[in-house]
């Protein structure tokens, strides 16, 4: 299904591939974003946001990046083995792509043939997508990834615009899970607060 509505105490590391900020919180978001080369140390406004939201929101989160299938399949495989995996109830993955695909490396791999690398291993889990890429899927292709990755829902914009980052609206969805778990609820929050920037964007849920 379809839903678009037209005192912390806190550890710090800081890595080349990694940003890990822990608060006293039992909610989590693992950020994956894709890089031209994760050998190559530069710090994106994801960063910077996801720091806003561990400070300012008490959202804790890990960041890693990847430039291939093979670097995301491993790190989403090694947050399966995480002791906290349990609490991560959103992954955001930041990178290019077209309505149902995603772009590594300059290689296209379709939602289908990532869900069925990880099939039945994101139980519960939200899978948000930045506006780097558009995400417009047919009924069809949303109920498959879902049902084979067991995930509870699918979430990005169907409007990619190359002046307006989806990272601040993306910020204030995540926040709203402080207060609710149920994603239909916090999107209907999120239109009623930004109404203007969701319709731009196109924000849409699927479930």
């Amino acid at each position: 299904m379809l839903l678009n509505q037209k005192k912390t105490n806190k550890s710090y590391f800081y890595g080349f591939k990694k940003l890990v900020l822990f608060m006293e919180n039992e909610n989590f978001i693992f950020c994956l974003e894709a890089v031209p080369d994760i050998d190559h140390l530069i710090e994106t406004e994801v960063v910077k946001n996801l720091e806003t939201l561990a400070f300012s929101h008490g959202i804790a989160s890990i960041y890693k990046t990847c430039d291939t299938i093979e670097g995301l399949e491993e790190s989403l495989n090694a947050l399966l083995y995480d002791e906290h995996f349990k609490d991560y109830e959103i992954i955001y993955l930041v990178m290019p792509g077209q309505q149902n695909n995603i772009c590594l490396h300059d290689y296209y791999y379709s939602l289908e043939e990532i869900a069925e690398i990880f099939e039945g291993k994101l139980k519960g889990k939200i899978i948000h997508f930045s506006n780097k890429k558009i995400l417009d899927l047919t009924e069809d292709e949303a109920q498959y990834f879902l049902d084979i990755t067991n995930a509870r829902a699918i979430s990005g914009y169907g409007i990619k615009h190359s002046k307006v980052d989806s990272i601040h609206l993306d910020r204030v969805f995540f926040s709203l899970f402080q207060d609710s778990d149920d994603p239909i609820e916090n999107v209907e929050e999120l239109h009623q607060k930004h109404y203007a920037l969701c319709k731009f964007l196109d924000f849409r849920l699927y479930y």
